[in-house]
């Protein structure tokens, strides 16, 4: 129980380290709570073999949501803009494969990979702040990478999805609003259509 609040404690610490940093990169005042990141890897099929997409895991809150849900640490790329949260989750997580990269330069940050094929996106990256053209750019790229059908899930601090439908691309569904969260999140789902 100790080692499971030190770890909790340290997550906390890493966090506002981070947020001191740089706010609009992290984009909360608070760690996301690990019932919205269970809700959030709630969306990963198990059974599609084929590996998970993370995007933004900050202190590995929603890491340990998706390990947890049972893909295997070699079956996740995790790409993280900072550096320090980078080396954090390196340690947390040395299974897992932690890139240090942007999401918006997502080809160069996956290398090798880029060309592969995810189950799901699970991204809890800041996209209020940004240009509207930006995030649609960003969901598009995304569920390029995922079979049709298969989900992009967003969160965000707004009441509305960040990205607006386009219905001869994606389609927008709502998937939660988390209360058990601070601030109050929403969880949102991008499909591609057709």
């Amino acid at each position: 129980m100790r080692q499971r609040v030190e770890l909790k404690f340290r997550d906390e610490i890493e966090f506002l380290k981070g947020w001191k940093r740089n706010k609009k990169a992290v984009g909360a005042i608070a760690p996301t709570s690990f019932v919205t990141a269970r809700k959030m890897a709630s969306v990963i099929r198990l059974e599609s073999d084929l590996p998970v997409l993370e995007l933004g895991p900050g202190t590995g809150i929603i890491t340990k949501a998706i390990l947890a849900r049972g893909v295997q640490p070699q079956n996740l790329t995790s790409i993280e803009y900072s550096p320090e949260f980078c080396g954090h989750l390196r340690a947390q997580f040395p299974g897992v494969d932690t890139r240090c990269g942007d999401a918006f330069a997502l080809d160069l940050a996956l290398g090798a990979r880029r060309d592969a094929q995810f189950d799901c996106v699970i991204s809890a990256i800041p996209l209020l702040h940004l240009p509207v053209a930006k995030r649609e750019a960003l969901v598009i790229d995304l569920l390029e990478r995922v079979p049709v059908g298969r989900p992009v899930v967003q969160i965000t601090y707004g009441l509305l999805s960040p990205v607006v439908a386009l219905p001869k691309q994606y389609e927008v569904r709502h998937l939660a609003f988390m209360l058990r969260n601070i601030p109050p999140a929403q969880l949102w789902i991008y499909r591609k259509t057709g």
